[in-house]
């Protein structure tokens, strides 16, 4: 049955009222992350927290490894330990399907930096290194939500808004005046399976156009084998919406982010026109009422707090209404 869920960030810095509303507002629940407390808490802060045995700081603005861990680090740490605190406490006696999210390799190596200036991403032992750290320290964050909430069905989002850049070698350097190297489909898929077999139905989120979604839920060699995509259906072009029906038929989730978290909400009615336009020319039926999950385009960050609740409202209401809809 089509559901609606929430992809990662919402704005405000009360965690405790992030998490209830995440686990009350959809059908698939998530773990928020709130960038308004600080870089230790966005996306990428909260990556280099998850990072297992590697260390980093925040240098004017920018995050580096570096030989010890700085109090940044250390605060992204703690604040995602708060953070899990908060869940365990809210989330006592809930069961089935939730949903924890990290920055995915390929975003947090073009974010983070060397010691001695430039991109991670552009020594590849050192974003081996980084991507490998960063799968262990999701399996550790993983193993720690299983053991304090063991009824939850994990599955794994990794973010990745900056893949298609890696891929099309249009990720600046440090300077900005030249780019880096594009990274090949062989490299870029097995950093991420080590992500995919982390969680049963794992899935890649990019709301960057050209998302490949053939590499992210394909197997075998230049397969990444997500069990789900999550993409932005307005950056899609006719090539995109075949790859996308592709993968539905082969069994794929589709995460579709049919609503601007920046607009001021408007009720279910323009979310199910705007979804079923896209949708019903794929002639997919139930076989795609099964498999989908409406969302919003991107994060929720710069939302208004007092809207929030409205949209997640209304994209659950149209979930319901875009279900209807496939299978008549």
């Amino acid at each position: 049955m089509t559901g609606a869920t929430g992809l990662g960030s919402l704005p405000g810095t009360d965690a405790g009222a992030a998490v209830r509303l995440a686990l009350d507002a959809v059908g698939l629940p998530w773990l928020p992350e709130l960038p308004a407390r600080g870089p230790w808490a966005s996306m990428v802060g909260r990556g280099v927290g998850v990072l297992a045995g590697l260390t980093a700081g925040l240098d004017a603005g920018e995050w580096k490894l570096s030989s010890a861990s700085g109090i940044d680090q250390r605060r992204a740490r703690s604040t995602l330990r708060q953070d899990l605190d908060v869940l365990e406490e809210n989330a006592q006696g809930i069961s089935g399907p939730f949903k924890v999210s990290v920055c995915g390799p390929w975003t947090l190596c073009s974010s983070l930096f060397l010691p001695l200036g430039g991109r991670v991403l552009g020594d590849r032992g050192a974003r081996r290194d980084v991507a490998q750290s960063l799968a262990a320290g999701a399996a550790e964050l993983l193993a720690d939500v299983r053991r304090r909430l063991p009824a939850l069905e994990l599955r794994l989002q990794v973010d990745e808004p900056s893949l298609p850049a890696v891929l099309a070698g249009r990720v600046p350097t440090e300077g900005g005046f030249f780019r880096h190297r594009s990274v090949g489909a062989q490299e870029a898929s097995e950093v991420l399976a080590l992500f995919s077999a982390l969680t049963p139905a794992a899935l890649v989120h990019c709301c960057a156009g050209d998302v490949p979604v053939g590499l992210l839920t394909g197997s075998g060699r230049h397969g990444a084998g997500f069990a789900g995509v999550s993409l932005d259906g307005t950056l899609l072009d006719r090539a995109g919406w075949d790859a996308v029906a592709a993968a539905v038929e082969d069994g794929h989730e589709l995460y579709l982010g049919v609503a601007d978290g920046l607009g001021a909400a408007s009720g279910p009615d323009p979310l199910v026109r705007r979804a079923l336009g896209w949708l019903r020319p794929l002639e997919l039926g139930p076989t795609l009422a099964d498999r989908l999950w409406l969302t919003h385009t991107c994060g929720l960050a710069g939302a208004a707090s007092e809207s929030v609740r409205s949209q997640l409202d209304a994209l659950r209401r149209a979930a319901e209404h875009v279900d209807e809809a496939l299978r008549s």
